[in-house]
């Protein structure tokens, strides 16, 4: 991504008829473009960005004499969909776009530089200089997009969870009897009356997956957003393993990976149940209510014979009301944000580094590094000697010119200064 740089100063004298003398009247440069990062509903995932992966928005317009500023430069808006976390490579900031229009600025647009007429005062009342105008930010981006389904199905490996999605919803994902896992999570909108509902199948997760085992923080970062976890477990695992561990082993890695995950509502849903004799699935299921208490619905499911399955998407409409609804109750845990809420848009932005540093890689040769510094001087052309003076006067405002000093620095020795060399004369 890169913002626009902006214009430079004008640096202009009046010309009229009967006016002798007349003073300066360069305008400004215009402020350079930003880019602009805006969460759209209309769009799912990132796709586009395969086709174009630069993005650049307009400078701002030089100044102009008679006091004419130039224009700024127009600002890029990229859209994204709504999930959308972007990494600013190169100064780390983060943001977290979740909901439809909101806005993130990921690169701004540079200064316009000023024109001669700020300069004039009392003891300089002919500047011969202007101001250049900066260039903008430039970087590279990072962007992960996180599922943002309204109920996220959970378990382990084979537990049922694609069948159950597929029955459910219009989704399509590969259903087998795989050793392992499906690599992605699938999405499925359940349709009902006048309500939609996004499904996610998130892969298995496996013990150690709150570390990374496997693809665990890749699998755990998309069930983030969701409003209510259905717990997959297979009523009877044809491997032998108890449904108990396997239940602990899912809920245990939820709860290292994020707080916020271990207090979504559940609901347990207990698969395959045409496998297990109809007496015997209704002793495990009241078992495992019990366990589970009155807040939490166990619902006996079969993909196969589509038993439960009315059952559990009433569950889900009644426990994933509309926005406003006042006759639902969601049932957070304690601490835990209601159902439906999610984070405004949060930017993460470390902090600037200012002042300078002084080094003398050579005798008769000095370095200054810091970021005000090196802006200051790319606002200015050094071969105009009244910029050049100008722009002496605002180091030593700095404490540039002190501390050059303090470091062994004579007049006439070389200076550079964000990558360009003058002579300083002070």
């Amino acid at each position: 991504m890169e913002a626009g740089g902006g214009g430079d100063g004008c640096m202009s004298f009046r010309r009229e008829a009967h006016v002798p003398k007349g003073g300066p009247d360069g305008g400004d440069g215009g402020h350079g473009g930003d880019v602009v990062m805006v969460c759209d509903d209309s769009y799912r995932d990132l796709e586009h960005f395969r086709r174009r992966s630069h993005f650049a928005a307009k400078r701002g317009a030089h100044g102009q004499g008679s006091q004419r500023h130039g224009a700024d430069g127009a600002t890029l808006e990229i859209p994204v969909p709504p999930g959308t976390e972007i990494l600013v490579e190169a100064d780390g900031t983060r943001h977290d776009l979740v909901r439809p229009g909101q806005r993130a600025t990921v690169a701004r647009g540079g200064a316009g530089g000023r024109g001669n007429r700020h300069f004039s005062s009392s003891t300089r009342q002919s500047p011969r200089f202007a101001e250049r105008g900066l260039g903008g930010d430039e970087s590279w981006l990072t962007l992960q997009l996180k599922l943002l389904a309204d109920a996220g199905l959970v378990g382990l490996p084979n537990a049922g969870k694609s069948s159950l999605l597929s029955r459910i919803t219009r989704a399509t994902p590969k259903v087998a009897d795989y050793p392992f896992t499906t690599l992605e999570p699938a999405l499925g909108t359940l349709h009902a009356g006048d309500r939609q509902l996004v499904i996610a199948d998130i892969p298995g997760l496996i013990e150690g997956a709150s570390d990374g085992v496997g693809l665990g923080h890749d699998f755990l970062a998309h069930v983030e957003r969701t409003r209510l976890l259905v717990h997959v477990l297979d009523l009877a695992p044809l491997d032998g393993s108890d449904p108990l561990q396997n239940f602990n082993t899912v809920e245990r890695e939820i709860e290292l990976y994020q707080q916020r995950l271990a207090g979504l509502p559940r609901i347990v849903a207990l698969s395959k149940a045409d496998l297990v004799a109809p007496a015997d699935a209704e002793a495990t299921r009241a078992d495992w209510q019990q366990r589970m208490g009155p807040q939490v619905p166990v619902i006996l499911t079969s993909s196969a014979t589509r038993q439960g399955l009315d059952q559990l998407v009433t569950e889900l409409l009644h426990r994933l009301p509309l926005a406003g609804e006042a006759d639902a109750e969601p049932l957070p845990a304690a601490g835990a944000p209601a159902a439906g809420e999610l984070p405004e848009h949060r930017v993460f932005r470390p902090t600037g580094r200012r002042g300078f540093e002084v080094s003398q890689p050579e005798p008769g040769s000095f370095r200054v590094k810091g970021e005000n510094v090196e802006r200051l001087v790319a606002r200015y052309d050094l071969d105009n000697e009244d910029a050049l003076a100008h722009l002496e006067r605002r180091l030593r405002g700095l404490g540039v010119i002190r501390a050059l000093e303090s470091a062994g620095f004579e007049p006439g020795d070389e200076v550079e200064i964000g990558g360009v060399v003058f002579d300083l004369d002070p």
